[in-house]
Order: C-alpha cells, then sequence, then structure tokens
C-alpha cells in the first residue's frame, strides 16, 4: 500500500483549467477525474485508461443487449461490474490514497464510493442510459433516470456496496445523519453536476493530505478547488488558515480578505477581520 498520495504541489494544468468552463456534455466524467488525476501525475496517459473504460463497455454491451426491461438492463449492469469484473468498495483499505485515482480504480477494481460511481456513470451512460452521479452525504451514489417499469422512475447503486438501494433506505441513511426530519430528501438525491463531482473528489484529497501531514499537497488542492468554484467563501477562509501555518502571511490576509468580501455577514466574520488586521500589523514589509 502506497504511504503517501501522489503530490498535488504542481502548477494547475491549463487542461484542468477547461474544465471550470467545458459544459459537462462536452467531456466525459471519467476524463475529467483523469484530468484530476493528472494534476498528481502529470504523466498519466489519459487516453490509455479511457480505452480500457471502452474495454468494459465492449464487455458488458452483449449482455446489457439481451435485457428486455429498463430494470432488468441495470440489474444487468450490475451483474457485470460487480460480479463478473469485480469493482467493488475497499472497505479494508478505505484510505489508501489509491482509492481516490480513477486510473488505480481500474485496475485494482477498488475504490471509493465516489470513483465506483464515476466509473458506473460514465459506462452505463456509454451503453446509452441515463445515469447521474448523486452527492449524498457521507456516501457518494449513482443512479440511472427513464426506467419506465420502476415505480420513481429511476433506480438508485451503491456502487461501493454493489447493490440497489431503496429511496426508503435513502432516507433512512439521512435520518441517521440529522436530527431534523424537515430535510427535503429529493435535494440529497438529485443529478449532482460534474463540477461539483470534481470538487467533493478534490475536497476527499485535500483531508488524504492533512492526515498525512502534506500541507502543500493540501494546498494545491485548495487551490484547484478554487479554480472550479471561485466564489467559494469558505474555501478561501480555510485555504487561509493552511497559509497563515505555512507563513505565507502576505497569501493569507488576501484569502481573509475575500472571504470577508465573500460572505461578510456569517457568524464568524467578525473573528476573521480580527485574525486578518493582526497579520495586517505583523506581516514584514515588502522591499
Amino acid at each position: 500500500m502506497a504511504s503517501k498520495a501522489t503530490s498535488m504541489q504542481g502548477e494547475i494544468s491549463p487542461r484542468f483549467r477547461s474544465l471550470a468552463s467545458i459544459p459537462e456534455s462536452q467531456i466525459g466524467l471519467a476524463e475529467g477525474a483523469f484530468v484530476l488525476v493528472a494534476e498528481a501525475r502529470p504523466d498519466l496517459d489519459i487516453e490509455f485508461g479511457l480505452a480500457h473504460i471502452d474495454e468494459l463497455v465492449e464487455r458488458a454491451r452483449p449482455l446489457i443487449d439481451e435485457a428486455t426491461t429498463p430494470s432488468g438492463t441495470v440489474a444487468t449492469l450490475n451483474h457485470v461490474l460487480f460480479e463478473l469484473e469485480g469493482f467493488r468498495g475497499s472497505k479494508e483499505q478505505y484510505e489508501d490514497p489509491r482509492n481516490s485515482f480513477l486510473d488505480e480504480v481500474l485496475s485494482r477494481r477498488r475504490g471509493l464510493p465516489i470513483t465506483l460511481s464515476i466509473l458506473y456513470v460514465e459506462i452505463a451512460r456509454r451503453l446509452g442510459l441515463e445515469a447521474y452521479g448523486v452527492g449524498f452525504p457521507g456516501h457518494f451514489l449513482a443512479k440511472i433516470a427513464g426506467i419506465s417499469d420502476s415505480p420513481r422512475g429511476e433506480i438508485i447503486i451503491d456502487p461501493f456496496f454493489g447493490r440497489i438501494l431503496r429511496k426508503e433506505e435513502c432516507v433512512e441513511r439521512l435520518h441517521a445523519m440529522t436530527e431534523d426530519d424537515n430535510f427535503d430528501h429529493e435535494t440529497w438525491l438529485r443529478p449532482a453536476t460534474a463540477l461539483e463531482i470534481y470538487t467533493r473528489m478534490l475536497n476527499n484529497l485535500k483531508f488524504l493530505y492533512f492526515r498525512e501531514g502534506d500541507g502543500l499537497s493540501a494546498l494545491g488542492c485548495f487551490d484547484r478547488i478554487l479554480v472550479l468554484t471561485p466564489n467559494s467563501a469558505l474555501e478561501y477562509r480555510d485555504r487561509a488558515i493552511l497559509l497563515e501555518r505555512l507563513d505565507c502571511t502576505h497569501a493569507a490576509i488576501e484569502d481573509y480578505s475575500q472571504y470577508l468580501e465573500l460572505a461578510p455577514d456569517r457568524e464568524d466574520a467578525a473573528r476573521i477581520r480580527l485574525r486578518r488586521d493582526a497579520l495586517v500589523q505583523q506581516k514584514p514589509r515588502l522591499n
């Protein structure tokens, strides 16, 4: 097992920057995930990874074509990916860095909920299904819409455990995470956008780098998240805290100021303003 995630300390590539402006329909979800991996490993062969997915699709297609109902098609896809191909969640080594990188998931057949869901959605879409990622709190999911013989018209899949989830199970999971009975569970089951998915992947990596004490790679994740979501106030605040710890005083002041501009009325705004002003007083002069 790798002891440390591949570093994400290099310059942000033009290809990654383009993810923020390319409509999701113009680039596959898996390709975007490979672009993200390439930020940590610039030598990654993205085309080779996409070809690997092509092979999975072509192996699944004959069995998918034999399905006679929409729900049967989903059941067949699940059989192919989770039983024949052996993809499943890495329960024993959940924090293994390789679970966060799509190329490693393809070769090892193990991954996190989000990387397995990306792969599931990509393959389903290439097979003609209307598939989406679902940014469910704490555990990313996938779903197939347009299922006419399903009561909800859609089927929710948990690729980590390789099974279909009933809506009631999703609601129970939400209840287990909150004491608020008035939440709108449909909000948590809506399709996630590509940018939301990439941002969530980067957040996973960010926390992994923090656990490993790699502040510079965590900083690289912050930088890339803000390329994708440039108005995310909390990311500016949290990056400022990290920059301050790294003794990057001028950059920390800029991020604290940006946070206060984006979120002047948040409950911690007064505290952050005091922190920012204290740094301004102590920062060394530029010559």
